[in-house]
């Protein structure tokens, strides 16, 4: 059970009477439970953008003092955020394999590939792959930013201090700054892979683009948006996992203590800070009736504001299924661009309609002003296409993480057997014709 619209404030209660009435922190709340605020902007934010949401415990988050932080060797991701080399050649990834997969959890198969700013100060992002298997025994928050999961293989239950959900490939979840979770196995489904992407934005919330002149319907409707209801772990399901701990990513690097009760006790709560959940399915794609192929930003389905008006920090941008209507001279494909955003790509099931030999669950980067488009081989195919009647674009789905950032490639990106090395090639063969007619 979920409910429904995008940005809405919420009430919900897994014990019928335990949400407190016309009021947020009682002297005595319903059960003997304890109201505990978490603020997701500012408490003077306006009224329009501010996000908070109030819970009703158990036991307030505060009962976890008892046993101090400290800090791990481990960065999240397994690599310093801040560190990194810039790169401005094209880079492509097959499909990411790790052998270890079936052996590590959510946190432990988590792999960082590309990061630009600094947590610390709130500025900038950075771009995970995860592959693992296992359930997590332990929970986590992230107080340096917001996580967009993006699974591409195998189908996530993420528990959230909020409530529960599931998360399959061509489904997205976001989980705000500081929200406790743990991710685990679909019940009856062990032993299956989970791969897939992260990003993770360092400063602001994820928002709907503004939609101008398409007018007041399209692309990611609010009423589509999903979040969860009401739930707690009881005692019997903490009690079955061994010695678990709490992890906390601050700063970048991981921080744990020891628990001896569940954070994930919140019996009711209200307010507009909450994880949620969106099938891709359900965007309504814009495009070209008449001619031309438009500028992808048409397809962005979650974004969020940088410093300058107009351009994001970042969007997330997907490739759907879709009806492709123009005149017979229009390039259906994506044109060759060079652009001041960086584009990271991911291809979540099927192949991509502007690359050859583009896999599902591998990824690309295009930096800011780095020359790319379609290689030879889907260029004299889509010259050649007549286009003289409407195109249905059903062979996959895509997404583009698209930033005003340059990225710093981590170790891992840049020396994993998976980076294809050879990716330049895929232009090789676009002949100067022009040329080639001068000397006839």
């Amino acid at each position: 059970m979920y409910q429904t619209g995008f940005g809405n404030s919420f009430e919900s209660e897994a014990v019928e009477g335990s949400l407190p009435k016309s009021r947020n922190n009682p002297r005595k709340v319903p059960f003997d439970l304890y109201a505990e605020q978490l603020s997701g902007t500012a408490f003077t934010r306006p009224r329009c953008v501010n996000q908070r949401t109030w819970l009703y415990r158990q036991q307030p988050s505060a009962v976890h003092n008892i046993n101090p932080f400290r800090p791990t060797e481990q960065y999240f991701g397994g690599a310093d955020p801040t560190g990194g080399i810039l790169d401005p050649n094209p880079l492509r990834w097959q499909p990411l394999e790790d052998k270890n997969w079936a052996t590590v959890d959510f946190l432990s198969g988590m792999h960082l590939l590309a990061s630009s700013g600094e947590p610390a100060t709130k500025c900038g992002l950075a771009i995970y792959m995860y592959n693992f298997g296992k359930s997590m025994k332990d929970y986590f928050y992230n107080a340096d930013g917001d996580f967009l999961i993006v699974p591409q293989e195998g189908t996530l239950q993420i528990r959230t201090e909020m409530g529960r959900f599931c998360v399959a490939p061509t489904e997205i979840c976001v989980i705000p700054r500081g929200i406790t979770f743990a991710v685990h196995e679909m019940e009856g489904d062990p032993e299956v892979r989970k791969r897939g992407y992260v990003l993770e934005i360092y400063k602001g919330h994820f928002e709907l683009p503004e939609l101008g002149p398409i007018g007041s319907n399209g692309l990611a409707n609010a009423r589509d948006f999903q979040y969860p209801v009401a739930w707690y772990e009881t005692l019997e399901q903490f009690t079955t996992q061994s010695n678990p701990c709490l992890y906390n990513k601050f700063g970048g690097k991981m921080w744990t203590k020891p628990v001896s009760s569940t954070p994930l006790n919140v019996v009711a709560w209200h307010g507009n800070y909450l994880p949620f959940k969106y099938a891709l399915s359900k965007f309504c794609a814009i495009n070209s009736v008449s001619y031309d192929h438009l500028d992808p930003s048409i397809y962005t389905v979650l974004t969020c504001v940088g410093d300058e008006s107009g351009t994001a920090l970042c969007d997330f941008v997907i490739f759907p299924p879709r009806w492709m209507s123009t005149d017979p001279n229009t390039f259906r494909p994506p044109w060759f661009h060079r652009n001041t955003m960086t584009e990271f790509m991911g291809l979540i099931v099927g192949s991509y309609d502007a690359k050859k030999g583009f896999a599902a669950g591998g990824a690309s980067l295009h930096s800011c002003m780095t020359a790319h488009g379609p290689d030879a081989f889907s260029y004299d195919r889509a010259v050649a296409d007549p286009c003289d009647k409407p195109s249905f674009f059903d062979a996959g789905l895509a997404f583009m993480f698209e930033t005003s950032y340059m990225l710093r490639l981590s170790k891992y990106a840049l020396e994993h057997e998976c980076l294809d090395t050879d990716y330049g090639e895929c232009w090789r063969g676009l002949p100067n014709r022009y040329a080639s007619k001068k000397e006839e």
